[in-house]
């Protein structure tokens, strides 16, 4: 399988360079678990999602503690048809593929509550895209039911599903959106905006 992000992040400061460099540090105790290639655009990761979501989380942890506004964008993949399998990316995290839906949905909750609290808000938007055959709208509404019991749910819009909450569950309940729906053999990505000390906050 191949497994992973391009991610960019946008400090909105003067000093956004110093944000990105100091909060690129928060990537370090996983380096040896992730394939990181930058370049002037965006940021590649590459690995298996129990050890990439935990990465993104903590490098927004650190850039939401520069207390500047910023946004992490991320598009997520696992499974492109068009990427060869990676040994990187080898996980035991994607769902069983003979598990009824409502047993995923419930492997799901029962796993946000080993979520760590971070002191750190995020409020994210994303889209779960389930590709190729099979019903790719059970996948999807099955998702969207257990985004509504994971605790961070705080509303559906118009193309996305909005998250608010600690950074800690909120980047939980991502890995498990991306890694219980849709075929484990299958491709998914996911759209994804997350952002920290918006001026727009009353």
């Amino acid at each position: 399988m191949f497994a992973g992000a391009q991610i960019s992040l946008y400090p909105m400061t003067d000093g956004f360079v110093d944000v990105i460099l100091s909060s690129l540090s928060a990537l370090d105790p996983y380096r040896e678990r992730l394939r990181i290639e930058t370049d002037d655009i965006s940021t590649l990761i590459v690995g298996p999602p129990e050890v990439l979501f935990p990465a993104l989380r903590d490098l927004y942890v650190a850039a939401a503690a520069s207390r500047h506004h910023v946004v992490l964008r991320a598009t997520l993949s696992r499974g492109c048809p068009g990427e060869p399998d990676d040994p990187i990316c080898q996980t035991g995290a994607l769902a069983n593929p003979s598990e009824p839906l409502a047993s995923r949905q419930a492997g799901a909750l029962a796993a946000l509550a080993e979520a760590p609290e971070t002191g750190e808000t995020a409020r994210a938007q994303f889209s779960l895209y389930v590709m190729g055959a099979g019903d790719h709208m059970a996948e999807i509404m099955g998702c969207i039911d257990f985004l509504k019991s994971s605790g961070c749910f705080d509303r559906s819009k118009n193309f996305c599903t909005r998250l608010t909450g600690d950074s800690g569950p909120v980047f939980a309940t991502l890995q498990e959106a991306f890694c219980r729906f849709g075929p484990p053999a299958g491709h998914v990505t996911i759209d994804l905006t997350v952002s920290a000390n918006s001026p727009s906050i009353s």
